[in-house]
């Protein structure tokens, strides 16, 4: 049976509260470290989580870590950074450090915070080179980005744990779940910072072409639907558009 996923958008980074998309992978703002406290607490199911995963951009490490320490204090519970979380533009504020940078980097993010598990735990095996480079497969283009969500969906499908949560950002959470469910697509469900989402397969879902229904819990949670607000996740959405309107012959 293919595992339960849990989704959850990161806190609020610096490229969010000044509007700077130019920054080079922003770092949470003290807001975002508050929001991670709050969502740490009020999370219900550290001890059902398996496998925690996260997009390998700063400030979804940070969101990872802050949020979900209980569950990453479990000690069969995996910690993996997987570039196919990381969101879908080529500015600054989403575009990631060399394996080899972010390694180093990593203590620095939590220099001031309390954090109840080794660090060393954090699997950096799959940031290879290159993972940061927005062209090829991960170009800033709807049919890399959509293949890329694909292939996420696949591979999840086919991993043998239970529950599975993953932390990635709001605008390539819209193309792994396909949840396009008004008129327009640009103004599809909004992701809110920490917010989390819960996700099955769908029944007809394979290994080669797998796709997430939410749960009705998770919907029920939210209450309703909401329009996409945030303006980068805007921004990114209306370019990705573009771009292939612009490739279509």
């Amino acid at each position: 049976m293919p595992p339960k996923l849990y989704l959850v958008r990161h806190a609020e980074g610096e490229h969010n509260a000044t509007r700077n998309f130019t920054l080079p992978d922003p770092v949470l703002t003290a807001k975002g470290k508050t929001q991670c406290s709050t969502l740490q607490n009020s999370f219900q199911y550290h001890n059902a989580i398996d496998l925690v995963l996260a997009s390998p951009l700063r400030r979804t490490i940070q969101t990872a870590t802050l949020s979900f320490g209980p569950t990453l204090a479990r000690k069969d519970v995996p910690f993996v950074l997987l570039p196919l979380l990381q969101e879908v533009s080529d500015m600054g504020c989403d575009t990631g450090q060399s394996p080899n940078a972010l390694k180093q980097a990593i203590p620095g993010l939590f220099a001031t915070d309390d954090v109840n598990f080794d660090l060393n735990k954090i699997d950096l095996s799959n940031v290879n080179e290159g993972w940061n480079v927005k062209t090829g497969y991960y170009a800033y283009t709807k049919p890399a980005i959509s293949q890329r969500a694909s292939d996420l969906r696949n591979w999840i499908f086919q991993r043998p744990e239970t529950t599975i949560l993953a932390v990635s950002h709001g605008a390539f959470l819209h193309f792994l779940t396909e949840d396009w469910d008004v008129a327009d697509p640009m103004t599809g469900t909004a992701y809110h910072n920490c917010e989390v989402r819960i996700f099955d397969f769908t029944s007809e879902s394979t290994s080669s072409d797998a796709h997430l229904v939410e749960t009705a819990e998770s919907r029920r949670t939210r209450g309703k639907d909401e329009p996409e607000t945030d303006p980068h996740v805007l921004d990114e959405m209306r370019a990705v558009e573009g771009k292939a309107k612009t490739n279509s012959p």
